[in-house]
């Protein structure tokens, strides 16, 4: 039986933000995983299938998947390196290397990182591990709503799911999950942040949708394509994906408004999907009916973020409300 990485996190209550959407809302709180965010999961699940053997892993992360690839492969015995863009805040560089991983500053954006992974897999005979696309991947994340559906007994199923959105991966898992539990009708908001917002470019265009650049501060959303099999998701009629967009400055709201209240400090990239209950979008979608007036308990996932620090969180506050 090979070791699991992911700890199988809490599903909390909140009573503010309850009162906000007027339905109970539980927050999934990923940011316990021991990398920090969910990306253990499926990262864990991937190294544990593709890495055992393994003279090292290359992972391209701003963030997470780093943080994760690195604590998989500490885990498991096999060095790692983590090819991050200049982008990168220093304190996830240095996370990194307190994780046992070498790094690497390659390129602008994560998709200048990804090619010098790919290219270093093939060159050096490394065990790439891709951040977000693969069936892998999606697999390990479908984890957390069997805990979910766990934590709320057979009787009690969600109005819907809140996500966060950068290459897709966690959405993946997320559908992954809801159809190993049955759950396929209830609906997702996928959330992003306006400049890392490739899912809901791809969905208005009704195809795969390549940015010009990252703009937003989520710099953890910063994928310049989704993944295929998100955007095929996304055009499925069995699946209800509503596909939403907040500001940097709602992202950033939120994430100050859930550290007062829920005494938790979370990345921009997770205050999208916080964003959705503090700036109002799902009491929009219900006035709009494209999600029910009575609405079933909402979950949200609290993807969690290893790029935050009080610092960070100033310097996001200086630019973003100056």
């Amino acid at each position: 039986m090979a070791e699991v990485f992911h700890l199988n996190t809490p599903l909390l209550e909140s009573i503010n933000m309850s009162k906000r959407v007027g339905t109970t809302v539980y927050l999934k709180m990923e940011n316990t995983q021991p990398s920090g965010s969910f990306k253990i999961r499926g990262i864990g699940h991937l190294c544990q299938q593709l890495a055992r053997h393994s003279k090292g892993v290359i992972c391209s992360s701003g963030g997470n998947a780093g943080m994760a690839a690195a604590y998989a492969a500490q885990k498991m015995g096999v060095p790692a390196t983590i090819i991050v863009p200049s982008s990168t805040p220093p304190l996830v560089v240095q996370r990194l290397q307190d994780q046992g991983a070498t790094v690497k500053i390659v390129g602008k954006v994560w998709d200048d990182a990804n090619t010098e992974a790919l290219k270093l897999a093939e060159t050096e005979g490394l065990t790439y591990v891709p951040p977000f696309d693969h069936p892998l991947l999606w697999k390990g994340h479908a984890s957390m709503i069997a805990e979910v559906t766990a934590s709320l007994g057979p009787s009690v199923k969600p109005g819907a799911v809140v996500v966060s959105v950068g290459g897709g991966g966690l959405l993946c898992g997320v559908i992954q999950g809801l159809k190993d539990v049955g759950w396929t009708d209830v609906p997702i908001v996928a959330m992003e942040t306006v400049g890392a917002d490739c899912f809901n470019a791809a969905v208005k265009a009704g195809k795969l949708v390549t940015l010009d650049d990252i703009t937003s501060e989520a710099k953890c959303l910063g994928a310049k394509t989704a993944c295929k099999q998100v955007f095929d998701y996304s055009q499925s009629s069995e699946l209800t994906i509503i596909s939403e967009l907040v500001t940097d400055q709602q992202a950033l709201h939120a994430i100050q408004t859930f550290l007062d209240e829920e005494r938790v400090l979370v990345e921009m990239a997770c205050g999208a999907a916080l964003a959705a209950v503090y700036s109002g979008v799902i009491v929009r979608l219900q006035n709009e009916g494209r999600l029910p007036a009575l609405l079933g308990p909402l979950v949200v996932i609290v993807c969690g973020g290893s790029t935050i620090n009080m610092e960070q969180l100033t310097y996001l506050k200086h630019k973003l409300q100056s």
